[in-house]
Protein backbone atom coordinates (compact mmCIF):
# COMPACT_ATOMS: atom_id res chain seq x y z
CA UNK A 1 0.00 0.00 0.00
CA UNK A 2 3.05 2.22 0.33
CA UNK A 3 4.52 4.13 3.22
CA UNK A 4 1.98 5.96 5.38
CA UNK A 5 2.96 9.62 5.42
CA UNK A 6 0.02 11.73 6.60
CA UNK A 7 0.57 13.32 10.00
CA UNK A 8 -2.02 14.84 12.33
CA UNK A 9 -1.42 18.30 10.87
CA UNK A 10 -1.59 16.97 7.29
CA UNK A 11 -4.92 15.27 7.88
CA UNK A 12 -6.37 18.30 9.67
CA UNK A 13 -5.44 20.56 6.74
CA UNK A 14 -6.87 18.03 4.26
CA UNK A 15 -10.22 18.07 6.06
CA UNK A 16 -10.25 21.89 6.10
CA UNK A 17 -9.21 22.21 2.45
CA UNK A 18 -11.78 19.67 1.29
CA UNK A 19 -14.63 21.45 3.08
CA UNK A 20 -14.09 25.20 2.85
CA UNK A 21 -15.16 26.31 -0.61
CA UNK A 22 -16.98 29.31 -2.04
CA UNK A 23 -20.34 28.40 -0.53
CA UNK A 24 -19.74 30.30 2.72
CA UNK A 25 -19.71 33.52 0.67
CA UNK A 26 -23.24 32.95 -0.66
CA UNK A 27 -25.24 30.18 1.04
CA UNK A 28 -25.77 32.08 4.35
CA UNK A 29 -28.23 34.27 2.43
CA UNK A 30 -30.31 31.21 1.49
CA UNK A 31 -29.99 29.68 4.98
CA UNK A 32 -31.07 32.94 6.67
CA UNK A 33 -34.07 33.34 4.38
CA UNK A 34 -35.22 29.76 4.98
CA UNK A 35 -34.52 29.61 8.73
CA UNK A 36 -36.42 32.82 9.38
CA UNK A 37 -34.88 33.70 12.77
CA UNK A 38 -31.28 34.23 13.97
CA UNK A 39 -31.67 31.44 16.54
CA UNK A 40 -32.68 28.84 13.93
CA UNK A 41 -30.04 30.21 11.54
CA UNK A 42 -27.16 29.66 13.96
CA UNK A 43 -28.64 26.39 15.21
CA UNK A 44 -28.65 25.09 11.62
CA UNK A 45 -24.94 25.91 11.27
CA UNK A 46 -24.12 24.25 14.59
CA UNK A 47 -26.12 21.11 13.76
CA UNK A 48 -24.52 21.05 10.31
CA UNK A 49 -21.09 20.97 11.93
CA UNK A 50 -22.05 18.08 14.23
CA UNK A 51 -23.47 16.14 11.27
CA UNK A 52 -20.27 16.81 9.33
CA UNK A 53 -18.22 15.44 12.24
CA UNK A 54 -20.34 12.28 12.37
CA UNK A 55 -20.00 11.86 8.62
CA UNK A 56 -16.28 12.52 8.46
CA UNK A 57 -15.55 9.97 11.20
CA UNK A 58 -17.82 7.45 9.45
CA UNK A 59 -15.96 7.90 6.15
CA UNK A 60 -12.63 7.76 7.96
CA UNK A 61 -13.39 4.28 9.31
CA UNK A 62 -14.68 3.14 5.91
CA UNK A 63 -11.46 4.35 4.28
CA UNK A 64 -9.34 2.75 6.99
CA UNK A 65 -11.09 -0.62 6.70
CA UNK A 66 -11.28 -0.66 2.90
CA UNK A 67 -8.64 1.67 1.39
CA UNK A 68 -9.97 3.07 -1.89
CA UNK A 69 -7.94 3.15 -5.07
CA UNK A 70 -10.68 3.55 -7.67
CA UNK A 71 -13.11 6.07 -6.22
CA UNK A 72 -16.32 5.24 -4.43
CA UNK A 73 -17.25 2.55 -6.93
CA UNK A 74 -15.20 -0.27 -5.43
CA UNK A 75 -16.60 0.17 -1.92
CA UNK A 76 -20.16 0.48 -3.20
CA UNK A 77 -19.70 -2.54 -5.41
CA UNK A 78 -18.35 -4.56 -2.49
CA UNK A 79 -21.11 -3.52 -0.11
CA UNK A 80 -24.03 -3.53 -2.54
CA UNK A 81 -24.45 -4.53 -6.19
CA UNK A 82 -22.32 -3.13 -9.05
CA UNK A 83 -25.45 -1.56 -10.59
CA UNK A 84 -26.10 0.48 -7.45
CA UNK A 85 -22.40 1.31 -7.23
CA UNK A 86 -22.48 2.59 -10.80
CA UNK A 87 -25.62 4.68 -10.21
CA UNK A 88 -24.28 6.26 -7.00
CA UNK A 89 -20.91 7.02 -8.58
CA UNK A 90 -22.66 8.66 -11.53
CA UNK A 91 -24.88 10.88 -9.39
CA UNK A 92 -21.82 11.93 -7.37
CA UNK A 93 -20.24 13.08 -10.66
CA UNK A 94 -23.47 14.85 -11.65
CA UNK A 95 -23.61 16.46 -8.21
CA UNK A 96 -20.00 17.62 -8.60
CA UNK A 97 -20.94 19.15 -11.94
CA UNK A 98 -23.77 20.98 -10.17
CA UNK A 99 -21.35 22.18 -7.48
CA UNK A 100 -18.99 23.48 -10.16
CA UNK A 101 -21.85 25.33 -11.84
CA UNK A 102 -22.97 26.80 -8.51
CA UNK A 103 -19.51 28.07 -7.58
CA UNK A 104 -19.10 29.61 -11.05
CA UNK A 105 -22.51 31.30 -10.72
CA UNK A 106 -21.43 32.74 -7.35
CA UNK A 107 -18.33 34.12 -9.04
CA UNK A 108 -20.46 35.60 -11.83
CA UNK A 109 -22.62 37.33 -9.20
CA UNK A 110 -19.55 38.92 -7.64
CA UNK A 111 -18.04 40.11 -10.92
CA UNK A 112 -21.45 41.21 -12.25
CA UNK A 113 -21.48 44.29 -10.02
CA UNK A 114 -18.87 45.84 -12.33
CA UNK A 115 -21.43 45.80 -15.14
CA UNK A 116 -24.81 46.11 -13.41
CA UNK A 117 -26.17 48.32 -10.63
CA UNK A 118 -28.06 45.43 -9.06
CA UNK A 119 -27.80 41.64 -9.17
CA UNK A 120 -26.73 40.48 -12.66
CA UNK A 121 -29.39 38.86 -14.85
CA UNK A 122 -29.56 35.09 -15.34
CA UNK A 123 -28.25 35.34 -18.91
CA UNK A 124 -25.10 37.11 -17.71
CA UNK A 125 -24.45 34.50 -15.00
CA UNK A 126 -24.99 31.66 -17.46
CA UNK A 127 -22.74 33.29 -20.04
CA UNK A 128 -19.88 33.93 -17.60
CA UNK A 129 -20.10 30.40 -16.21
CA UNK A 130 -20.19 28.75 -19.62
CA UNK A 131 -17.29 30.96 -20.70
CA UNK A 132 -15.22 29.87 -17.70
CA UNK A 133 -15.99 26.21 -18.38
CA UNK A 134 -15.08 26.64 -22.06
CA UNK A 135 -11.75 28.33 -21.24
CA UNK A 136 -10.65 25.68 -18.78
CA UNK A 137 -11.95 22.91 -21.03
CA UNK A 138 -9.49 24.14 -23.65
CA UNK A 139 -6.75 24.54 -21.03
CA UNK A 140 -7.19 20.95 -19.89
CA UNK A 141 -7.25 19.72 -23.48
CA UNK A 142 -3.83 21.32 -23.86
CA UNK A 143 -2.62 19.18 -20.98
CA UNK A 144 -1.86 21.98 -18.49
CA UNK A 145 -2.07 20.66 -14.91
CA UNK A 146 -2.42 22.61 -11.70
CA UNK A 147 0.15 21.65 -9.08
CA UNK A 148 -0.61 20.78 -5.47
CA UNK A 149 1.16 24.00 -4.43
CA UNK A 150 -1.55 26.05 -6.15
CA UNK A 151 -4.24 24.04 -4.37
CA UNK A 152 -2.61 24.56 -0.98
CA UNK A 153 -2.15 28.27 -1.73
CA UNK A 154 -5.83 28.52 -2.67
CA UNK A 155 -7.08 27.14 0.65
CA UNK A 156 -4.71 29.46 2.53
CA UNK A 157 -6.10 32.38 0.52
CA UNK A 158 -9.65 31.33 1.41
CA UNK A 159 -8.86 31.02 5.11
CA UNK A 160 -7.06 34.37 5.01
CA UNK A 161 -10.04 35.89 3.22
CA UNK A 162 -12.40 34.61 5.94
CA UNK A 163 -10.07 36.01 8.60
CA UNK A 164 -10.09 39.36 6.77
CA UNK A 165 -13.88 39.32 6.62
CA UNK A 166 -13.98 38.75 10.37
CA UNK A 167 -12.14 42.04 10.79
CA UNK A 168 -14.97 43.86 9.00
CA UNK A 169 -16.86 43.92 12.29
CA UNK A 170 -14.48 46.76 13.21
CA UNK A 171 -15.09 48.68 9.95
CA UNK A 172 -16.67 52.12 9.71
CA UNK A 173 -17.81 52.56 6.13
CA UNK A 174 -21.61 52.54 5.75
CA UNK A 175 -23.19 49.63 3.91
CA UNK A 176 -25.75 50.42 1.26
CA UNK A 177 -28.06 47.49 0.56
CA UNK A 178 -31.09 47.61 -1.69
CA UNK A 179 -34.33 46.17 -0.45
CA UNK A 180 -35.13 42.63 -1.54
CA UNK A 181 -38.20 40.41 -1.46
CA UNK A 182 -40.05 40.18 1.82
CA UNK A 183 -39.02 37.03 3.68
CA UNK A 184 -41.52 34.57 5.05
CA UNK A 185 -42.65 35.29 8.64
CA UNK A 186 -40.81 33.54 11.44
CA UNK A 187 -42.36 30.17 12.32
CA UNK A 188 -44.49 30.11 15.46
CA UNK A 189 -45.56 26.46 15.89
CA UNK A 190 -43.21 23.62 16.85
CA UNK A 191 -43.83 21.94 13.50
CA UNK A 192 -43.07 25.19 11.72
CA UNK A 193 -39.82 25.55 13.62
CA UNK A 194 -38.70 22.03 12.68
CA UNK A 195 -39.61 22.64 9.04
CA UNK A 196 -37.72 25.95 8.92
CA UNK A 197 -34.69 24.34 10.56
CA UNK A 198 -34.72 21.38 8.16
CA UNK A 199 -35.04 23.63 5.09
CA UNK A 200 -32.29 25.92 6.41
CA UNK A 201 -30.03 22.86 6.73
CA UNK A 202 -30.17 22.32 2.95
CA UNK A 203 -27.89 25.28 2.19
CA UNK A 204 -25.82 24.59 5.30
CA UNK A 205 -25.24 20.98 4.20
CA UNK A 206 -23.91 22.19 0.86
CA UNK A 207 -21.43 24.51 2.59
CA UNK A 208 -20.14 21.73 4.87
CA UNK A 209 -19.74 19.25 2.00
CA UNK A 210 -16.37 17.86 0.94
CA UNK A 211 -15.20 16.10 4.10
CA UNK A 212 -16.53 12.80 2.69
CA UNK A 213 -13.34 12.62 0.64
CA UNK A 214 -11.57 11.52 3.83
CA UNK A 215 -12.65 8.06 2.68
CA UNK A 216 -9.63 8.20 0.34
CA UNK A 217 -7.04 8.69 3.07
CA UNK A 218 -7.78 5.90 5.55
CA UNK A 219 -4.84 3.81 4.34
CA UNK A 220 -2.32 6.66 4.20
CA UNK A 221 -2.33 7.92 7.78
CA UNK A 222 0.32 7.13 10.36
CA UNK A 223 -1.22 5.47 13.41
CA UNK A 224 -4.82 5.81 12.11
CA UNK A 225 -6.45 4.64 15.34
CA UNK A 226 -5.05 7.74 17.05
CA UNK A 227 -4.60 10.30 14.28
CA UNK A 228 -7.81 9.77 12.27
CA UNK A 229 -10.29 10.84 14.97
CA UNK A 230 -8.06 13.69 16.16
CA UNK A 231 -7.31 15.09 12.70
CA UNK A 232 -10.94 14.92 11.60
CA UNK A 233 -12.25 16.36 14.87
CA UNK A 234 -9.74 19.21 14.80
CA UNK A 235 -10.50 19.92 11.15
CA UNK A 236 -14.29 19.99 11.60
CA UNK A 237 -13.93 22.11 14.76
CA UNK A 238 -11.82 24.64 12.83
CA UNK A 239 -14.44 24.75 10.08
CA UNK A 240 -17.32 25.03 12.55
CA UNK A 241 -15.57 27.87 14.39
CA UNK A 242 -14.84 29.72 11.13
CA UNK A 243 -18.38 29.27 9.82
CA UNK A 244 -20.06 30.35 13.06
CA UNK A 245 -17.70 33.34 13.33
CA UNK A 246 -18.21 34.56 9.78
CA UNK A 247 -21.97 34.16 10.06
CA UNK A 248 -21.91 36.11 13.33
CA UNK A 249 -20.09 38.90 11.50
CA UNK A 250 -22.59 38.74 8.62
CA UNK A 251 -25.45 39.23 11.07
CA UNK A 252 -23.60 41.84 13.14
CA UNK A 253 -22.48 44.02 10.22
CA UNK A 254 -25.24 43.52 7.65
CA UNK A 255 -28.14 42.71 9.95
CA UNK A 256 -30.15 39.48 9.87
CA UNK A 257 -33.13 40.89 7.98
CA UNK A 258 -30.85 42.38 5.34
CA UNK A 259 -28.84 39.14 5.15
CA UNK A 260 -31.97 37.29 4.04
CA UNK A 261 -31.84 39.00 0.64
CA UNK A 262 -28.31 40.46 0.45
CA UNK A 263 -26.14 40.05 -2.64
CA UNK A 264 -22.36 39.51 -2.61
CA UNK A 265 -22.18 39.46 1.17
CA UNK A 266 -18.39 39.10 1.32
CA UNK A 267 -18.04 42.23 -0.82
CA UNK A 268 -20.36 44.10 1.55
CA UNK A 269 -18.13 43.23 4.50
CA UNK A 270 -14.94 44.30 2.72
CA UNK A 271 -16.62 47.54 1.69
CA UNK A 272 -17.49 48.11 5.34
CA UNK A 273 -13.81 47.69 6.26
CA UNK A 274 -11.93 49.25 3.32
CA UNK A 275 -14.54 51.15 1.35
CA UNK A 276 -15.39 50.90 -2.39
CA UNK A 277 -11.78 50.22 -3.50
CA UNK A 278 -11.48 47.24 -1.17
CA UNK A 279 -14.82 45.94 -2.41
CA UNK A 280 -13.64 46.07 -6.04
CA UNK A 281 -10.40 44.25 -5.23
CA UNK A 282 -12.28 41.54 -3.32
CA UNK A 283 -14.68 40.94 -6.21
CA UNK A 284 -11.74 40.31 -8.54
CA UNK A 285 -10.04 37.96 -6.04
CA UNK A 286 -13.29 36.07 -5.50
CA UNK A 287 -13.75 35.62 -9.23
CA UNK A 288 -10.17 34.38 -9.68
CA UNK A 289 -10.66 31.92 -6.81
CA UNK A 290 -13.79 30.66 -8.55
CA UNK A 291 -11.89 30.15 -11.81
CA UNK A 292 -9.23 28.12 -9.96
CA UNK A 293 -11.96 25.97 -8.38
CA UNK A 294 -13.59 25.34 -11.76
CA UNK A 295 -10.23 24.28 -13.18
CA UNK A 296 -9.54 21.89 -10.29
CA UNK A 297 -12.94 20.21 -10.71
CA UNK A 298 -12.45 19.93 -14.46
CA UNK A 299 -9.11 18.27 -13.79
CA UNK A 300 -10.20 15.82 -11.11
CA UNK A 301 -13.66 14.55 -12.07
CA UNK A 302 -12.75 13.35 -15.59
CA UNK A 303 -10.09 11.21 -13.92
CA UNK A 304 -12.80 9.54 -11.85
CA UNK A 305 -14.61 8.73 -15.10
CA UNK A 306 -11.30 7.46 -16.51
CA UNK A 307 -10.96 5.13 -13.50
CA UNK A 308 -14.54 3.92 -14.01
CA UNK A 309 -13.69 3.17 -17.63
CA UNK A 310 -10.60 1.23 -16.58
CA UNK A 311 -12.82 -0.76 -14.20
CA UNK A 312 -15.02 -1.60 -17.18
CA UNK A 313 -18.12 0.20 -15.90
CA UNK A 314 -17.97 2.96 -18.51
CA UNK A 315 -17.26 2.49 -22.23
CA UNK A 316 -13.62 2.44 -23.30
CA UNK A 317 -14.04 5.85 -24.95
CA UNK A 318 -13.98 7.50 -21.52
CA UNK A 319 -10.34 6.51 -21.00
CA UNK A 320 -9.28 7.73 -24.43
CA UNK A 321 -6.47 10.30 -24.31
CA UNK A 322 -5.16 12.74 -26.87
CA UNK A 323 -1.78 11.72 -28.30
CA UNK A 324 -0.15 15.13 -28.09
CA UNK A 325 -1.17 16.32 -24.63
CA UNK A 326 -2.41 13.15 -22.92
CA UNK A 327 -5.78 14.79 -22.11
CA UNK A 328 -8.75 12.56 -21.20
CA UNK A 329 -10.83 14.04 -23.97
CA UNK A 330 -14.20 12.23 -23.74
CA UNK A 331 -14.38 12.23 -19.95
CA UNK A 332 -13.48 15.91 -19.89
CA UNK A 333 -16.11 16.64 -22.53
CA UNK A 334 -18.81 14.68 -20.71
CA UNK A 335 -18.17 16.42 -17.37
CA UNK A 336 -18.11 19.85 -19.02
CA UNK A 337 -21.43 19.13 -20.72
CA UNK A 338 -22.90 18.09 -17.36
CA UNK A 339 -22.00 21.53 -15.99
CA UNK A 340 -23.58 23.24 -18.99
CA UNK A 341 -26.74 21.14 -18.67
CA UNK A 342 -27.02 22.24 -15.03
CA UNK A 343 -26.96 25.85 -16.22
CA UNK A 344 -29.60 25.12 -18.85
CA UNK A 345 -31.74 23.73 -16.03
CA UNK A 346 -31.29 26.89 -13.93
CA UNK A 347 -28.81 29.56 -12.86
CA UNK A 348 -30.63 30.27 -9.59
CA UNK A 349 -28.36 29.54 -6.62
CA UNK A 350 -31.12 28.02 -4.48
CA UNK A 351 -32.26 25.67 -7.26
CA UNK A 352 -28.73 24.41 -7.89
CA UNK A 353 -28.20 23.90 -4.15
CA UNK A 354 -31.39 21.83 -3.89
CA UNK A 355 -30.49 19.79 -6.96
CA UNK A 356 -26.93 19.15 -5.78
CA UNK A 357 -27.80 18.34 -2.17
CA UNK A 358 -30.64 15.99 -3.15
CA UNK A 359 -28.19 13.92 -5.20
CA UNK A 360 -25.60 14.17 -2.42
CA UNK A 361 -28.17 12.95 0.11
CA UNK A 362 -28.62 9.74 -1.87
CA UNK A 363 -24.89 9.21 -2.25
CA UNK A 364 -23.93 10.11 1.31
CA UNK A 365 -26.60 8.14 3.14
CA UNK A 366 -25.98 4.99 1.09
CA UNK A 367 -22.20 5.31 1.29
CA UNK A 368 -22.25 5.84 5.08
CA UNK A 369 -24.41 2.72 5.42
CA UNK A 370 -21.49 0.75 3.93
CA UNK A 371 -19.82 0.90 7.34
CA UNK A 372 -22.45 -1.42 8.84
CA UNK A 373 -21.72 -3.97 6.10
CA UNK A 374 -17.94 -3.66 6.48
CA UNK A 375 -18.20 -4.15 10.25
CA UNK A 376 -20.49 -7.15 9.89
CA UNK A 377 -18.04 -8.76 7.47
CA UNK A 378 -15.10 -7.76 9.73
CA UNK A 379 -13.30 -6.17 6.80
CA UNK A 380 -9.80 -4.95 7.66
CA UNK A 381 -9.79 -6.32 11.19
CA UNK A 382 -6.91 -8.63 10.34
CA UNK A 383 -4.83 -5.44 10.40
CA UNK A 384 -4.15 -4.08 13.84
CA UNK A 385 -3.95 -0.41 12.88
CA UNK A 386 -7.41 0.33 11.50
CA UNK A 387 -9.45 3.19 12.92
CA UNK A 388 -12.65 2.24 14.81
CA UNK A 389 -14.97 5.12 15.68
CA UNK A 390 -16.46 5.47 19.11
CA UNK A 391 -20.21 5.79 19.67
CA UNK A 392 -20.96 3.29 16.89
CA UNK A 393 -23.66 2.96 15.59
CA UNK A 394 -24.97 6.29 16.94
CA UNK A 395 -22.77 8.59 14.84
CA UNK A 396 -23.39 7.01 11.42
CA UNK A 397 -27.11 6.73 12.24
CA UNK A 398 -27.23 10.45 13.07
CA UNK A 399 -25.48 11.21 9.80
CA UNK A 400 -27.78 9.01 7.71
CA UNK A 401 -30.90 10.35 9.42
CA UNK A 402 -29.74 13.94 8.87
CA UNK A 403 -29.32 13.48 5.13
CA UNK A 404 -32.59 11.59 4.79
CA UNK A 405 -34.23 14.55 6.57
CA UNK A 406 -32.51 17.02 4.24
CA UNK A 407 -33.67 15.05 1.17
CA UNK A 408 -37.20 14.97 2.57
CA UNK A 409 -37.06 18.74 3.12
CA UNK A 410 -36.12 19.25 -0.52
CA UNK A 411 -39.04 17.05 -1.61
CA UNK A 412 -41.38 19.25 0.46
CA UNK A 413 -39.79 22.60 -0.41
CA UNK A 414 -38.91 22.01 -4.07
CA UNK A 415 -40.64 18.83 -5.34
CA UNK A 416 -39.83 19.45 -9.00
CA UNK A 417 -36.08 19.61 -8.35
CA UNK A 418 -36.33 16.46 -6.21
CA UNK A 419 -38.13 14.71 -9.08
CA UNK A 420 -35.31 15.69 -11.46
CA UNK A 421 -32.78 14.25 -9.00
CA UNK A 422 -34.71 11.00 -8.59
CA UNK A 423 -35.04 10.73 -12.37
CA UNK A 424 -31.28 11.17 -12.83
CA UNK A 425 -30.61 8.42 -10.28
CA UNK A 426 -33.10 6.08 -12.02
CA UNK A 427 -31.53 6.81 -15.42
CA UNK A 428 -28.04 6.11 -14.06
CA UNK A 429 -29.26 2.84 -12.58
CA UNK A 430 -30.83 1.80 -15.90
CA UNK A 431 -27.73 2.92 -17.80
CA UNK A 432 -25.65 0.30 -16.00
CA UNK A 433 -27.70 -2.53 -17.53
CA UNK A 434 -27.76 -0.83 -20.94
CA UNK A 435 -23.98 -0.57 -20.98
CA UNK A 436 -23.62 -4.10 -19.67
CA UNK A 437 -25.86 -5.50 -22.38
CA UNK A 438 -24.14 -3.42 -25.08
CA UNK A 439 -20.71 -4.62 -23.99
CA UNK A 440 -21.88 -8.23 -23.85
CA UNK A 441 -20.16 -8.85 -20.53
CA UNK A 442 -20.52 -8.03 -16.83
CA UNK A 443 -19.02 -5.00 -15.22
CA UNK A 444 -15.84 -5.37 -13.29
CA UNK A 445 -16.65 -5.08 -9.60
CA UNK A 446 -14.72 -5.29 -6.41
CA UNK A 447 -13.67 -8.74 -5.36
CA UNK A 448 -15.44 -10.15 -2.38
Amino acid sequence: MGQKKLSLFDLTMIVVSLTIGMGIFRTPVVAAYKAGTPTLFFLAWFIGGLVALCGALTYAEIGSRYPVTGGYYRIFSYAYHPSLAFAINCIILVSNAGSTALVAVIGAEYIGRFFFDGPPPALFKQGVTMGAVAVFYIVNLLGIKMSSRVQNALILIKISLIALLLLSVFGHYPIGVTEGPVAAPAPSSFGGVLKALAIGLIAVSFTYGGYQQTINFGGDVKDPARIMPKGITYGICIILLLYLSINFVYVKVIGFETLKHADSIAALLIKHLFGPVGESVLRVLMFLSVLAYVNVLLMSNPRVMYAMSEEGILPAAFKKKTKKHDAIVWSLTAFSLAIVLTLVFTSAVEKIINYTIFLDSIGMSTSAACLFILRRRKVGEERGDIYRMRLFPLMPLIFIFAYISVATSIVVDDPLTACYGALIFALCFALYFIIRRASGRGMTGAKK
